[in-house]
C-alpha cells in the first residue's frame, strides 16, 4: 500500500509538469470547448495504454540496442508537434465545430487522433513507462504480469484524471477569452509557440 502511494505521487508530479499533452488539452478546451478537449484526453489515454503495452514487451530495449529506432520515432514526433504548433498559429484553426452530426463526428475523430499521435509519437513517454513501472514490481509478491497490468491501468487512469482537469480548465480559459479578442490572439501565439518549442526540444534531445 505504501509503495502504491509513492507510485501515485510520482505519477502526479509527472502529470503536473508542463508538456505538449497539457498544452494541447488547454488549447483544445479554450478553442473548441470541453467536450472535444475530453476527446483529446481520451486519445492521450489510448496512447499511454499503447506505451504500457510496448514497455511490457520490451520495445524500450530495442531503442537501446538500435538507437536509430529511437531517433526515427523522436523525429517523427517532433515533426508532428511542429505541424500542430504551426497549425495552431493560423487563424481559424482549432475553432469550434459546426452543428451537423457529420461535422461533430469528424471533430471528435480529429480530437482523439491529435491526442493519440501527440503522445504515441513521443518516445520519452514510452521510456518513462519502461523506467517507472519496473521500480514498483516485486517478483516475490505476485505474478509480474499481473503487477505490470495493475500499474499500467493506474498510470492510464491517473493520466486521464489529470487530462480531464486540464480539459475543463481549458474550457474555462476559453470562456474568459471570449470577452477579449486581443487575449485570444496572445493565447494562440503562446500555446502555438510552446508546442513548437516542445517540438524543437524533442528534435534535438540526445540519444538514450
Amino acid at each position: 500500500m505504501a509503495e502504491m502511494g509513492v507510485y501515485l505521487i510520482a505519477l502526479a508530479v509527472v502529470y503536473l509538469l508542463p508538456g505538449p499533452d497539457m498544452i494541447l488539452l488547454l488549447q483544445t478546451g479554450a478553442r473548441q470547448g470541453r467536450n472535444l478537449a475530453l476527446a483529446t484526453a481520451l486519445g492521450l489515454a489510448l496512447a499511454r495504454s499503447c506505451h504500457v503495452a510496448l514497455a511490457a514487451v520490451g520495445l524500450a530495449a530495442l531503442f537501446k540496442i538500435a538507437p536509430w529506432t529511437f531517433d526515427a520515432v523522436r523525429l517523427l514526433g517532433a515533426t508532428y508537434l511542429l505541424w500542430l504548433g504551426i497549425k495552431l498559429l493560423k487563424p481559424g484553426m482549432f475553432n469550434g465545430i459546426g452543428g451537423s452530426p457529420e461535422e461533430t463526428r469528424l471533430a471528435w475523430r480529429e480530437a482523439i487522433q491529435r491526442g493519440l499521435l501527440t503522445n504515441l509519437l513521443n518516445p520519452k513517454a514510452l521510456l518513462f513507462c519502461s523506467v517507472l513501472l519496473p521500480q514498483f514490481i516485486d517478483p516475490e509478491r505476485a505474478a509480474v504480469g499481473a503487477q505490470f497490468t495493475l500499474l499500467g491501468i493506474v498510470l492510464v487512469a491517473v493520466g486521464l484524471l489529470f487530462d480531464s482537469l486540464y480539459a475543463v480548465g481549458g474550457s474555462w480559459i476559453g470562456r474568459w477569452l471570449e470577452r477579449s479578442p486581443g487575449a485570444q490572439k496572445i493565447q494562440q501565439w503562446v500555446f502555438g509557440g510552446l508546442l513548437i518549442g516542445f517540438a524543437l526540444r524533442l528534435a534535438f534531445v540526445q540519444r538514450i
